[in-house]
C-alpha cells in the first residue's frame, strides 16, 4: 500500500501512519533500527528503497528518505509519501521531500519519524557530505554509509573518506569486495607460506572497490602495491609463486590461477546494493580494517 500526502506536517504524517499500523496490523514487528536514506536526487529514490526494503527483510527497520526537490523556492512545503505491506519490504517506508527553505533542515523534519530506543543509520546512496559525522542527518546516526560508486568522481570520494573520517563511518566500496578479500586470503593461507612481496590490482579506473581493494593490500603486505587500468584481476607475487584472481567484468565466475597449479574457478559475481547494505546494517560498530584501507590508499602505485 502506499499513501500519498501532499502539503502536510510531520504531525499529520505520524497520524497517518500509526492510524495505518492501527488498521492493517501486518507491520508491528520489532524493527531493530532506523534506517535514513538521504538521496541527492530523484534519480536514486527508488533504487535506494528497493535496496532498504531488501535489507529490511534481513534488518527489520524504520525506513526515512528525506529528498530535497526545489531547494530555490520561496515557500517551504512538506509532500509526503507512507509505504507498508509489499511496497515496504519487512517494516514502514516514510518518504519525505522538503520544498524551499525546509531543504535545509532535514534533520528536524526526520527526528518526530525516528523510533525510540533504537538505533540510527544514516545512508547516502549518492553524493554524501565530506564530513558525514558532521552533517545534521549524520549526528543523529550512530553508523553512516555512503557510496563512493555514485559519486563524481569516484576515486577523490573514496580517497575523501579518510580525511572526513569517524568511528561508525564505511562506504558501499568496502562491502562490494568482501568476497574478494575472503579468496586472497584463503588463497595466501596456503603454502608455500611465504611473504607477499608485490601486488596488482586491475580493472575500471571508475571503480572505486578496486581502489580500497588495493589500499586494503597496501596495508597488509610489506611491498609496492599498484593500481592498473585494464581486466579485472589481482594479482600478488610470493618468491616461489604468483596468484592471480581474475573475472570478466560482467561475469559471475572467477578463475583462482597459482604457479604451477590448475585453475580454479569460484562463484564470485558483482555484489548488489541491497546485499552490500544489509551486510553494513549486521554491525554498527567502528571497523578499523576498513579505516586501514583507506589509510593504505596513498601508498598505492597508479598506472
Amino acid at each position: 500500500m502506499i499513501v500519498d500526502i501532499e502539503d502536510t506536517t510531520t504531525t499529520a504524517v505520524n497520524k497517518k501512519l500509526d492510524g495505518l499500523r492501527e488498521e492493517g496490523g501486518a507491520f508491528t514487528m520489532a524493527r531493530v533500527l532506523t534506517l535514513v536514506i538521504a538521496p541527492d536526487s530523484e534519480d536514486m529514490l527508488e533504487e535506494s528503497i528497493e535496496a532498504a526494503n531488501a535489507a529490511s527483510r534481513e534488518h527489520p527497520c524504520r525506513v526515512i528518505v528525506v529528498l530535497p526537490v526545489d531547494r530555490d523556492a520561496a515557500d517551504p512545503k512538506l509532500d509526503a509519501q507512507i509505504r507498508v505491506g509489499h511496497d515496504a519490504g519487512a517494516g514502514e517506508v516514510v518518504v519525505l521531500k522538503l520544498t524551499g527553505p525546509l531543504a535545509a533542515h532535514a534533520d528536524s523534519v526526520v527526528t518526530p519519524f525516528l523510533l525510540p530506543d533504537t538505533p540510527v543509520v544514516a545512508w547516502w546512496p549518492d553524493v554524501a557530505p565530506r564530513v558525514p559525522a558532521r552533517d545534521p542527518l549524520g549526528q543523529l546516526a550512530i553508523r553512516r554509509i555512503t557510496d563512493a560508486t555514485f559519486g563524481t568522481d569516484p576515486l577523490a570520494c573514496i580517497k575523501s573518506r579518510l580525511e572526513g573520517y569517524t568511528p561508525g563511518d564505511t562506504d558501499l566500496a568496502w562491502s562490494r569486495i568482501t568476497y574478494w578479500r575472503a579468496m586472497l586470503t584463503s588463497a595466501i593461507d596456503q603454502g608455500p607460506h611465504e611473504d607477499i612481496t608485490s601486488a596488482l590490482v586491475s580493472g575500471r579506473a571508475e571503480e572505486p572497490a578496486l581502489d580500497v581493494l588495493a589500499g586494503w593490500l597496501a596495508s597488509r603486505i610489506n611491498g609496492p602495491v599498484q593500481r592498473a587500468r585494464g581486466e579485472l584481476k589481482v594479482e600478488l607475487v610470493r618468491p616461489s609463486e604468483t596468484i592471480t584472481l581474475s573475472r570478466p567484468q560482467d561475469g559471475v565466475t572467477a578463475s583462482l590461477t597459482r604457479t604451477a597449479q590448475p585453475e580454479a574457478k569460484l562463484p564470485l559475481g558483482r555484489r548488489e546494493t541491497r546485499d552490500c547494505l544489509a551486510e553494513d546494517l549486521r554491525r554498527l560498530d567502528a571497523d578499523d580494517i576498513y579505516l586501514e584501507a583507506l589509510k593504505g590508499i596513498d601508498k598505492v602505485e597508479y598506472l
